[in-house]
């Protein structure tokens, strides 16, 4: 097996990844959407609730004589080749190619509610890793599709009684009813819970059930597999490669059941692993990819969410309008600030950005501070993660807005009007381990916090 790392948000001279041309090719400047509908799993899903991961994103663009990799992380195989895609913040253990990454590793825990038995090691294999992430997505996507209620469809029932109301089935008709007694076999089509689509997930609580870890998983989902389990009293487990076929063939198609669509790709790739090894072969791509932006935001949101509101692009939730327009029932004017404080008194806007500190524009600049005269917010943060390269010291963390302008030579800054970049410090060291990790992170967090809610200055 071939196996090469690199890193988000970095340039990679083209020869690093010679030795995978076969995966380059598949993936080289395609779209995140043209990969997710090669069987490719992205998450949080393109169109579902991501605030800036966009289905025109490329994992490796080509410029010039290098790729750029973009803000995705993950796993992908094609063949006997595997690209193994880390934050940039990975831990160097002896050589470039043997990383540890502590922090992605640290983003699933927090933001997912995993349990504590991930491992990233590079020795594992891919497949395992994909595998294992696999299911422990499982009750995200269960708990998603099941708020718009149990899966509800049409089935074909078999009756043989003297009350016929459907299709009489005269092959079966003549099987079981000569000579004739007065009973007619006949089919008829009916609403069901007991369906193709709640069995796939009921095998799939079986089998999750069997691994070691199983019970920490379905305990995160408990209510819902009640549900299935419920619904589904025609289980029986030599069934399972019979709706593994019926649901491959017949995908969820109907827009308002979209959320029991993606529930049916991921039960799929849990019950196929076995047979199929996660479908790695010949001209057959397969991995997962998580947005670097959005768990990054998400994560920050368990640190401040208390006291911050948290409005969300996609899914709509929290729009805020610039104007007032009773007129106006169209999006325009429509804002998502990452954050906005509770406290009306102190108004506080803060932006999260997944980017290196370099990275952070002009464009930046100008969306917090219309969120900022928008909120009459005094106060702005750029919250983004940080390395001892990366981070600045706190004299320059800090900037004001000025006022005036160079043709009357009268430009100055407002003491009052303060955007601070916050970089939450990622912990570095060869021989760090992820207990030691996660210590520090718990440390940094802490001053984070006390940075933007206490107002206490950030120690770097």
């Amino acid at each position: 097996m071939k196996t090469i790392l690199i890193t988000d948000n970095t340039m990679n001279d083209k020869s690093i990844l010679n030795s995978i041309s076969s995966l380059t090719n598949q993936i080289l400047d395609k779209t995140l959407n043209q990969l997710e509908e090669e069987d490719l799993f992205v998450f949080p899903n393109i169109t579902d609730n991501s605030d800036d991961l966009s289905g025109d994103q490329m994992v490796l663009q080509s410029v010039n004589n290098s790729y750029r990799s973009s803000n995705v992380m993950g796993f992908l195989g094609f063949d006997d080749e595997e690209l193994i895609i880390q934050s940039r913040f990975s831990l160097v253990q002896g050589d470039e190619q043997q990383r540890n990454d502590y922090f992605f590793q640290y983003l699933l825990e927090k933001v997912l509610d995993l349990p504590n038995v991930t491992d990233f090691d590079t020795s594992f294999s891919q497949s395992e890793r994909i595998f294992n992430l696999y299911i422990f997505l499982f009750p995200s996507y269960l708990k998603k599709a099941m708020r718009k209620g149990l899966y509800k469809t049409y089935v074909w029932r078999s009756y043989n009684n003297s009350n016929v109301k459907g299709i009489i089935d005269v092959k079966k008709h003549v099987q079981v009813n000569t000579p004739f007694v007065g009973n007619v076999a006949f089919k008829q089509r009916e609403f069901s819970f007991d369906n193709a689509m709640n069995q796939l997930v009921r095998h799939t609580i079986e089998f999750v059930k069997t691994k070691e870890f199983g019970k920490v998983i379905l305990a995160k989902c408990k209510d819902q597999s009640d549900k299935i389990i419920e619904s589904t009293p025609n289980y029986q487990y030599f069934d399972r490669n019979r709706v593994i076929t019926n649901n491959k063939h017949n995908p969820i198609r109907h827009a308002y059941y979209h959320e029991y669509r993606l529930l049916q790709r991921l039960c799929l790739k849990i019950l196929q692993h076995q047979k199929h090894n996660i479908g790695f072969g010949p001209n057959h791509i397969n991995g997962i990819l998580f947005d670097g932006a959005w768990l990054w935001e998400e994560y920050i949101d368990k640190l401040i969410g208390q006291n911050f509101y948290h409005p969300k692009n996609k899914s709509g939730h929290g729009a805020q309008k610039l104007f007032s327009n009773s007129n106006d029932y169209s999006k325009i004017g429509r804002i998502y600030p990452d954050f906005i404080s509770k406290d009306e008194g102190n108004r506080i806007i803060a932006d999260t950005k997944y980017k290196p500190i370099g990275n952070i524009g002009g464009k930046d600049y100008l969306q917090v501070l219309a969120y900022m005269f928008r909120f009459n917010a005094k106060k702005g943060f750029y919250i983004y993660p940080a390395n001892n390269k990366e981070s600045e010291p706190a004299s320059e963390s800090k900037m004001y807005l000025n006022e005036g302008t160079t043709f009357e030579q009268n430009v100055k800054h407002q003491e009052d009007i303060i955007i601070t970049k916050l970089g939450l410090m990622i912990p570095k060291g060869k021989d760090l381990t992820y207990s030691e990790f996660s210590q520090e992170m718990k440390l940094n967090e802490t001053q984070l916090v006390n940075s933007i809610i206490n107002n206490q200055d950030f120690d770097y």
